[in-house]
């Protein structure tokens, strides 16, 4: 993994650029950053239910 054009230059870079780019690892850090935000969308609503019943009584 080295540096993707012949010419060892920022001036021929015309796009985005960025580690893993062609391969399936965008994919990946994006399905785990998809669990980690349902994971703490669930423990926030969790914990807000158990607050609210709380007060409830």
């Amino acid at each position: 993994m080295g540096f993707p054009f012949e010419t060892a230059s920022w001036d021929v870079v015309d796009g985005a650029m960025f580690i893993g780019w062609g391969t399936v690892m965008p994919g990946v850090y994006t399905l785990i950053a998809a669990v980690i935000c349902v994971y703490t969308l669930w423990a926030g609503n969790r914990a807000e239910q158990k607050h609210y019943k709380r007060v409830e009584k």
